[in-house]
C-alpha cells in the first residue's frame, strides 16, 4: 500500500515542479532610458494611451532577431505604431544609449540599427552586465528623423530585450543668415523709460519624496527613508528601483 501511495505522490510533485520550471519568468529586463525609448516616453506620461507598456517599460522581450518595436511579440504593439506622435530627441552624428538594466543577465550581444542598416554591435561573451550599460553610436550618415532599434541578445536564452529610439539627427536646425541687412531704425530723441528687470530665477532640482512614476534627471534631490539622494542618470522610477536599492541611480548625500 505504501509503494501504491508513494508513487502518484511523487508524479503530482514531479508534474509541480516541471510546471514551475515552465512559467518561471526570464530574469533579465531593460531598456534605454536616455535619449528616451518609446517605452520610457510611455512611462513618463510624454506619449498618452499606451497601455501596460507604461508600467512594464523594462519586458519588451521577444525572441532574438526582429526588427519590430516591440520584437514582434504578442505584447507591447503600441510601441510599433509610428502614427503616433513619438518625441524624437535633437543628436548629433554619435549618441551614446543609456540602459538601465532592472535585473541582469549573462549577455552576448547588443545591436543598432536604423531601417536595414546595422549602425553597431557590441561583443559581451557572455558577461553579466552591471545596473546600467551605455553604448556611443555612430549614426552612419544618417541624418533628419530616424527611429534607432536596439537588441540585447541575452546568451542563454532565444530571447532579446527591445528598445526603439526616435531621434533627430543634427536636429534643431538654424535659421540661414539673410542676404541682406535688415533696415535700421534711427534711435529715438528721448530714451524710453527703464523698466524694472526681475533677476532670472534657475529652476532647483526636484525636491521632495522619492515615487515611482516619476521621470528623474540627473541632479534632482528626494528623500526616501529619512534620507536624500540625488539622481546619477536620467531614468522613470519603477516599485524595485527605490535609491537604496539602485546606487546605479541614485547616490546618498
Amino acid at each position: 500500500m505504501r509503494r501504491k501511495v508513494t508513487l502518484p505522490l511523487l508524479t503530482v510533485a514531479t508534474v509541480g515542479a516541471s510546471l514551475f520550471v515552465a512559467v518561471a519568468p526570464a530574469s533579465a529586463h531593460g531598456y534605454i532610458s536616455s535619449p528616451p525609448s518609446r517605452q520610457a516616453n510611455c512611462a513618463r506620461g510624454a506619449v498618452a494611451n499606451c497601455g501596460d507598456i507604461v508600467y512594464e517599460p523594462q519586458s519588451v522581450e521577444a525572441p532574438k532577431g526582429s526588427t519590430q518595436c516591440n520584437g514582434g511579440g504578442s505584447r507591447f504593439a503600441v510601441l510599433n505604431d509610428n502614427s503616433r506622435n513619438w518625441p524624437a530627441a535633437s543628436v548629433g552624428s554619435s549618441v551614446t544609449f543609456n540602459w538601465v538594466l532592472t535585473a541582469r543577465h549573462a549577455t552576448s550581444t547588443w545591436e543598432y540599427f536604423i531601417g536595414g542598416t546595422k549602425l553597431a554591435t557590441f561583443n559581451d561573451g557572455g558577461a553579466q552586465p552591471g545596473a546600467t550599460k551605455s553604448h556611443t553610436v555612430s549614426m552612419g550618415g544618417f541624418t533628419g528623423r530616424q527611429t534607432v532599434l536596439a537588441r540585447w541578445n541575452i546568451a542563454d536564452t532565444v530571447n532579446a530585450f527591445y528598445s526603439c529610439v526616435d531621434v533627430n539627427i543634427g536636429g534643431g536646425g538654424t535659421t540661414p543668415p539673410p542676404t541682406t541687412p535688415p533696415p535700421t531704425t534711427p534711435p529715438p530723441t528721448t530714451p524710453p523709460p527703464t523698466q524694472p528687470t526681475t533677476p532670472p530665477t534657475t529652476q532647483p532640482p526636484a525636491g521632495g519624496t522619492w515615487r515611482a512614476g516619476t521621470a528623474y534627471v540627473p541632479g534632482n534631490v528626494v528623500t526616501y527613508g529619512g534620507a536624500s539622494y540625488s539622481c546619477r542618470q536620467a531614468h522613470t522610477a519603477l516599485v524595485g528601483w527605490e535609491p537604496p536599492n539602485v546606487p546605479a541611480l541614485w547616490s546618498r548625500i
